[in-house]
């Protein structure tokens, strides 16, 4: 299967890169990294429509941003290798050290996840991830029902693991991610996740104490009544992948559903709403 590869050019680059990533990845594109001021980002041939992504550029007409792209066709690859060769490690208030199997361990730490790093969301590295593993840490999860719902890299449900968890699920629609889930679990000897390759559908009928999902708003706001329906009572429902001004929108949503609201947190723009039913 062939890819496209955007190098898009963003001024200013902040914040309109992460913005543009997110609307980006709505539409299908996956793997993105900064090089030299460029934004690049994959989709498979078969996923791009251009009439959408069109409508996305511009959807953004009028805002205090100038976006201009270049569109190259790639045979298969692994697209994130540039992005791969400048992995630093990530640490989270000492308690959490996310590191790819070539760095050197650090002892200083409560606990470490080795992430093979293969795709760029779900490393710790963006602000989403980092709040979603932040919060997950604070957990006691022993005795807990786990789902990861857009697992990714597998990194929520690794943790999920090693604060106590011992039944986890971890879903994801695309194979390719399913499969660097899977290779995370082995690296980080887990015995307790279970993947599943597939949509939201896989969870009904089915019962959890947590449920943890870093997706983006839209399809947030489409799963909000299956999540309900799928927690226990008094379960906790954490979401992330959107900006902060989408909050107030979610918890309206959420509010109907059945929700109620707990918190959010903040990070460079980004949010994490945690509920309870």
């Amino acid at each position: 299967m062939s890819h496209l590869e955007f190098q898009f050019r963003i001024t200013p680059l902040k914040p309109w890169t992460e913005i543009l990533i997110a609307y980006l990845s709505e539409i299908d594109f996956h793997g993105f990294y900064e090089e030299d001021g460029i934004l690049k980002a994959f989709i498979s041939n078969t996923d791009f429509d251009e009439l959408i992504f069109n409508s996305l550029l511009r959807s953004l007409e009028g805002e205090d941003v100038e976006i201009s792209y270049e569109k190259l066709e790639i045979e298969n690859r692994n697209w994130n290798a540039s992005w791969e060769a400048n992995f630093d490690p990530v640490e989270i208030a000492q308690q959490l050290y996310i590191r790819a199997p070539f760095h050197e361990q650090k002892e200083n730490f409560n606990s470490t996840i080795i992430i093979q790093p293969k795709m760029s969301f779900g490393t710790g590295h963006h602000q989403t991830t980092f709040l979603m593993c932040e919060a997950v840490l604070r957990l006691d999860l022993v005795g807990k029902k786990v789902l990861d719902m857009g697992t990714g890299t597998g990194v929520l449900a690794i943790l999920s693991e090693k604060k106590g968890s011992k039944d986890i699920t971890a879903i994801d629609i695309e194979e390719w991610s399913i499969e660097n889930c899977e290779e995370n679990i082995d690296l980080n000897e887990c015995e307790f996740i279970d993947t599943i390759c597939g949509d939201v559908n896989l969870i009904d009928g089915k019962k959890f104490d947590v449920i943890l999902a870093n997706i983006n708003k839209n399809i947030l706001k489409k799963h909000l009544p299956k999540y309900f329906d799928s927690l226990c009572e008094n379960g906790l429902l954490y979401l992330s992948g959107f900006f902060s001004t989408d909050v107030s929108e979610l918890k309206t949503l959420a509010n109907q559903v059945g929700f109620k609201f707990i918190s959010t947190t903040v990070k460079d723009e980004w949010a994490i709403l945690i509920l309870q039913k």
